[in-house]
């Protein structure tokens, strides 16, 4: 390994809150080599974020401030205390010789500004270039991270454009000045698993090619054990290991990063219940990983699917017009759901897996009659949906419940969450007065592991597992029979994750639920569900028992996403 590009030194780095400050980096050291790739993993609240932007220098002050350490730049071979320098000093450094991939491209890219113009105002605010050469270097670029058609990307805004593309505009960026060091911060959370293996070796090829340093961030140990050649792990503002990449994953020490390894569903066996990072804080010796065995799933799928289904799609349709004439008439169409058939029965949990644009939430909205369908038939308990009023289909949307990707953008900012979750009970009039209701929604609350006190709350006072479990209240509220899972944990942490997994598998055995679990994360599927179906361009392409098949896959496709799961 080549000398240093970076040091750290007891960076310690608070935020001023009601009670004083927080110390959200909490003395930690670490250094990085020349064309070494350093991990750093923890869940959200870690500190690692938090890092990354202090070695950019994006830490507002108020209300964080760095009140210990030093931050060493070894650029052309003379160390630079980053803390020291003056903004205008900074600017130089940040994007040309420290390049950044943030965690969501959609909020990093401007939306009203062509991908092609954003990366080369880049190339043209650090290196002495023309229009055209700007111009021809971001095509190249395009290219270089693999973006189909680059010349049309170069002309296309951010919302055209699918996570995994945005995602390439967004290292098309940080790489478009050379720079000595990338810090990728979370650059495939939520992103399909066969999308983040892609960006992965990308990053990984991009590194050799160009001998950057790399900081790569995220929570998922999985992940970090396919690019980094070191890991650092961080629990509460404070690095707890650090050392070899491999051996670090062949041998963890501390309880923490044996937490963040173990919550991960197990592709070999299955658990009843998955361990979290919590089980192994307490005690990791203490964890019962109690398994089911082949025997007690045949049983229990031999109760479940010789009863009448209580929800059968038949050759279902769903198109979406692209284009009209100037008369109104329908040109064009794109067809998301196509010819689709299958049954659901009660008490099973039924996996609806495939990568983004497949068409699996299309398919669930459709169920529940938030999208209408072209063609075909959604009966359910006797019932054919898609022929129902919408006052029919409203009454009976109390016992059809979804559970949506993103809780944050579920719930109204303004209205507190025990007014979101006594929401539903007012307008299908339930109960007789707001004391009861209110009654039932702390009953709710504390369902889902949280307490009567969190009820004036509004959502930002939460983490994102929080809401999620808010979500899940909510839906809890009425009753339902089937409730639909769309996408419910692909932005957790992997720690948070499996708290909800475990939550929502005591919620269907306590109140005998039907779920439909949509994501695009096969390892979770095949943890939740019984049988699973695999949706490709919006067909089926596979459907049967969740353990046959990722034992014994028929299809490229489904061997294609079982490949591209993260292993330890």
């Amino acid at each position: 390994m080549e000398k240093e590009l970076l040091h750290i030194n007891n960076l310690t780095v608070e935020f001023k809150n009601e009670n004083g400050f927080h110390k959200a980096v909490d003395g930690i050291s670490f250094a990085v080599g020349k064309g070494e790739i350093l991990g750093i993993v923890g869940e959200s609240g870690s500190g690692k974020s938090v890092t990354s932007l202090a070695i950019m220098k994006l830490l507002a002050n108020p209300p964080a401030k760095i009140s210990s350490g030093e931050i060493l730049f070894n650029a052309a071979d003379i160390n630079v205390e980053i803390l020291n320098l003056s903004e205008k000093e900074m600017r130089k450094i940040r994007g040309n010789e420290i390049g950044m991939i943030f965690q969501e491209p959609m909020t990093s890219l401007n939306p009203v500004m062509k991908c092609g113009k954003q990366v080369m105002e880049v190339i043209r605010l650090h290196q002495k270039v023309s229009k055209a050469e700007a111009k021809t270097k971001t095509i190249h670029l395009f290219n270089e991270v693999m973006l189909p058609q680059p010349e049309t990307v170069f002309e296309k805004y951010p919302h055209e454009l699918s996570g995994g593309q945005k995602q390439r505009v967004m290292i098309a960026m940080a790489i478009s000045c050379n720079p000595l060091l990338l810090i990728a911060d979370e650059p495939t959370t939520a992103l399909d698993v066969t999308v983040q293996k892609t960006i992965l070796e990308l990053l990984k090829n991009l590194q050799r090619k160009h001998n950057m340093s790399v900081i790569f961030i995220t929570h998922d140990l999985g992940v970090v054990a396919e690019i980094a050649d070191k890991i650092a792990v961080m629990y509460k503002g404070k690095i707890v290991e650090m050392g070899n990449a491999k051996e670090i994953i062949r041998s963890p020490q501390h309880p923490y990063t044996m937490g963040l390894m173990a919550c991960r569903p197990n592709m070999e066996t299955r658990l009843e219940k998955l361990p979290t990072v919590g089980d192994f804080m307490q005690n990791a010796d203490s964890f019962d990983y109690k398994s089911i065995s082949t025997e007690e799933r045949f049983k229990n799928h031999n109760i479940i699917y010789h009863q009448t289904p209580i929800l059968s799609i038949k050759e279902l349709n769903v198109d979406f017009v692209t284009k009209r004439n100037i008369f109104g008439r329908i040109t064009a169409s794109f067809k998301a759901v196509k010819n689709i058939s299958f049954d659901v029965f009660e008490g099973e949990t039924l996996g609806l897996v495939g990568e983004s644009g497949c068409g699996k939430t299309t398919l669930g909205r459709s169920i529940l009659q938030l999208i209408e369908a072209s063609s075909g038939k959604i009966v359910y308990k006797g019932k054919t949906l898609t022929e129902l009023s919408s006052q029919e289909m409203r009454k009976l949307r109390q016992k059809l419940q979804i559970i949506f990707q993103d809780p944050y953008s579920s719930l109204n900012p303004r209205i507190t969450i025990g007014n979101a979750i006594m929401e539903p009970l007012k307008v299908h009039n339930l109960y007789q007065s707001d004391k009861q209701r209110k009654n039932r929604v702390i009953e709710l609350l504390e369902r889902v592991d949280m307490n009567e006190s969190q009820f004036n709350r509004y959502p930002h006072e939460f983490s994102g597992g929080q809401r999620q479990r808010i979500c899940i209240a909510r839906t809890l509220a009425l009753n339902p029979e089937l409730i639909i899972c769309d996408e419910s944990v692909s932005a957790l942490d992997v720690s948070v994750q499996a708290q909800v997994l475990n939550l929502l598998n005591e919620l269907k055995k306590d109140f005998k639920f039907t779920y439909i679990f949509i994501s695009h994360d096969l390892s979770v599927v095949k943890f939740m569900s019984d049988r699973m179906i695999v949706m490709q361009k919006g067909e089926i392409v596979e459907m049967g028992e969740s353990d046959a098949i990722y034992r014994n896959p028929a299809s490229d496709y489904t061997r294609k996403l079982i490949s591209s799961i993260p292993g330890i």
